[in-house]
C-alpha cells in the first residue's frame, strides 16, 4: 500500500510505564552520575536511545519459544534449534554460542592474535577495538573517504577502501591474521557495505591468503540497504542477500542483542576446524559448555526465533524508514547529521553543531548531556571520548565527534520519535549556550562507560 504514513508492522500487547521527571531532578541525577549518562539510573530516563543493543521488544512468538527452553547442561534441544537456524542463515560449519558479541570477539582475538598483529576493518567499534588492543595488536580502520565525511552523500559509506587494504596486505601481510568488515558500520553512522565491496574484500583476502570475518550484528539491516540501493538486488529477499554476504566470509562474530532481536546472546561462527577447536576450548574456560556458551536454553530459543523474524521484509521496511523519518526531521531543522540516515540510529555531527567546543573538550558529551537535561532523552557520544585515547596513553581528536540516537527495535512509536526530533531541535536552537567538559576520572580502556566529567567554566 503506497501511503506516506509509517505504521508499525505489529500490534502492542503489553506496555511498560515510563517516568516523567522535572528538570531539577535531571540536573541532580546527571551531577550524581558525574555527567556521564551511562551512570544514570534507567528509571530517570524518559526515552532511552543510549543503545539498540539488547533493548528491543521481543515478539509473542519469542516469548512462546522461551517456554520451550531446554535447560540441559549439554546437548540441549534448544541448542540444536539455535544451531540449525544460524547455519541455515550463515552457512558456517562451526556455530559457537556466546553470552553476547564482545565474548565472541574476545574468544576470536585471544585465540588468533599475537603482539604486533594488525586487524583491518572498515571501522572497529569500541569493544572490537579494545579486544584487539588488549592482545597487543593494532586495529586499523580502512573505511572509504566518504565514510569520514558526515555531510557527503554516498549509498554505501561503510565500504572498505580496497586500495588501502591492498596496500596493507602487500606491505604488512605477515602481520595480518584476518580481515574484518562491520555490517552495518556502527562507528561510521550505521552505514551499509555493498555486496560489490564485500566481493572486492573477498578477492583481496583470497589473493593474500587471509580469512575474512564479518562483525554481523546488524546483518539484516545491511542486507535491506543492499536491496534498496545496489543495482540488481531489488527483487531479492533480505534473507537471500544476507546469505550471500555470509557466503563471502569465512566466519563472523555476532551480537544477537541487535539483529537477533533478543535481550542477550550472540555467537562466533567459522569454517576453520583448528580455529574452532581453540575457540571452543576457551569458551569452556570462560563462558560455558559449547552447547550453551553462557546462555540459558530459553535465550537460545529467543535468539533462534529472532533471527527468523529479523529478515522479514515488512519489519525491515518499517525499521529503516522510521529511522530515516527522524533524520528527515532533523535535516529540515538544519541539524547536521551523518547522511544518508543509517539503519539503527541517527548520528548528529556534534563537532559541526558546536564549533565553539574543541574536540578535546568533548562536544559530543556536551550535546548528550543537554539532550538529557532538556528532555530526559539518553543518547551516546561516538567520538573523542570513545576513540581518542590510544594504547600508549596519548589522546587525539577522533575522526568525528558524533552523538548517536540509537533506536531500540519495536519499542517506541512515531509520537516518541516526533518528541525526540522536537527536543533535538530545541537544544540545537540554544547551541551557543553549551560548553565543554573535562574528564575527572577514567579507566585506561573503554573509558566512555565509566568516566566521570565536570563542565568547564
Amino acid at each position: 500500500m503506497n501511503f506516506r504514513t509509517i505504521i508499525e508492522p505489529f500490534r502492542i500487547k503489553s506496555v511498560e510505564a515510563i517516568k516523567f521527571t522535572r528538570r531539577e531532578d535531571r540536573e541532580a541525577a546527571l551531577a550524581a552520575a558525574g555527567y556521564n549518562v551511562f551512570l544514570l539510573h534507567a528509571e530517570d530516563v524518559l526515552i532511552d536511545l543510549l543503545t539498540d543493543s539488547g533493548t528491543g521488544a521481543m515478539s509473542s512468538a519469542q516469548w512462546a519459544a522461551i517456554m520451550q527452553g531446554d535447560e540441559s547442561y549439554a546437548g540441549s534441544r534448544s541448542y540444536f534449534r539455535f544451531e540449525r537456524v544460524v547455519r541455515d542463515l550463515t552457512g558456517f560449519r562451526h556455530i559457537i554460542p556466546t553470552h553476547q558479541g564482545r565474548a565472541a570477539e574476545r574468544i576470536l582475538f585471544h585465540t588468533t592474535l599475537k603482539v604486533g598483529d594488525i586487524v583491518p576493518n572498515n571501522n572497529h567499534f569500541d569493544t572490537t577495538r579494545a579486544n584487539v588492543e588488549v592482545e597487543g595488536a593494532e586495529a586499523q580502520d580502512l573505511v572509504i573517504a566518504e565514510g569520514r565525511q558526515p555531510s557527503v552523500i554516498h549509498p554505501f559509506k561503510g565500504n572498505v577502501d580496497l586500495g588501502l587494504l591492498e596496500r596493507l596486505l602487500d606491505q604488512h601481510g605477515d602481520r595480518v591474521p584476518l580481515v574484518m568488515v562491520t555490517v552495518t558500520n556502527n562507528s561510521g553512522g550505521g552505514q551499509p557495505v555493498s555486496l560489490e565491496n564485500l566481493r572486492g574484500v573477498r578477492a583481496l583476502c583470497d589473493r593474500y591468503g587471509k580469512p575474512l570475518f564479518l562483525d554481523a550484528c546488524r546483518f539484516a539491516e545491511n542486507a535491506y540497504f543492499v536491496k534498496l540501493r545496489e543495482a540488481g538486488h531489488a527483487d531479492r529477499t533480505p534473507k537471500a542477500i544476507a546469505q550471500e554476504m555470509f557466503a563471502l566470509a569465512d566466519g563472523c562474530t555476532m551480537s544477537a542483542k541487535k539483529d537477533g532481536l533478543a535481550n542477550i546472546g550472540g555467537f562466533l561462527a567459522m569454517n576453520d576446524d583448528t580455529w574452532a577447536l581453540a575457540a571452543r576450548n576457551l569458551l569452556i574456560l570462560t563462558e560455558g559448555f559449547p552447547t550453551y556458551g553462557g546462555l540459558a536454553g530459553y535465550d537460545l530459543e529467543a535468539v533462534a526465533q529472532g533471527l527468523e523474524e529479523v529478515v522479514d521484509e515488512a519489519y525491515l521496511r518499517y525499521r529503516i524508514r522510521s529511522t530515516e523519518y527522524l533524520g528527515e526531521k532533523l535535516i529540515a531543522g538544519d541539524v547536521p547529521i551523518i547522511r544518508p540516515a543509517g539503519g539503527h540510529a541517527i548520528y548528529v555531527d556534534a563537532r559541526a553543531l558546536l564549533p565553539q567546543i574543541p574536540p578535546l573538550e568533548y562536544p559530543g558529551v556536551a550535546l548528550v548531556n543537554a539532550l538529557y537535561l532538556e528532555a530526559g532523552i539518553r543518547s551516546v557520544e561516538i567520538g573523542t571520548v570513545m576513540f581518542g585515547l590510544h594504547p600508549d596513553g596519548t589522546e587525539t581528536p577522533a575522526a568525528m565527534d558524533l552523538v548517536r540516537l540509537a533506536i531500540p527495535r519495536r519499542v517506541y512509536t512515531q509520537s516518541h520519535v516526533d518528541y525526540v526530533a522536537e527536543a533535538v531541535l530545541e537544544v540545537a536552537g540554544r547551541r551557543r549556550e553549551l560548553r565543554g567538559y573535562r574528564i575527572v576520572s577514567a579507566p585506561p580502556t573503554l573509558r566512555h562507560f565509566t568516566a566521570r566529567f565536570e563542565p568547564l567554566p
